[in-house]
């Protein structure tokens, strides 16, 4: 399931309605990890890592 080119939208977003995983090794394991842009958690992981990411910089 995961070498289905199908399931990437521009070769790069891993989008599969299908699949219940939120996140998932990338084609290449050793490349790291993504996401399922299908499933709406992802969304939220997503927003809470920028949030982390402005939260930490303001407080630095």
């Amino acid at each position: 399931m995961r070498n289905d080119r199908e399931n990437y939208k521009w070769g790069i977003f891993y989008y599969n309605p299908n699949d219940p995983r939120i996140i998932l090794p990338k084609r290449n394991r050793f490349m790291g990890w993504t996401v399922n842009f299908a499933n709406p958690f992802a969304y939220l992981i997503i927003i809470g890592i920028i949030l982390f990411g402005i939260i930490m910089a303001y407080l630095d």
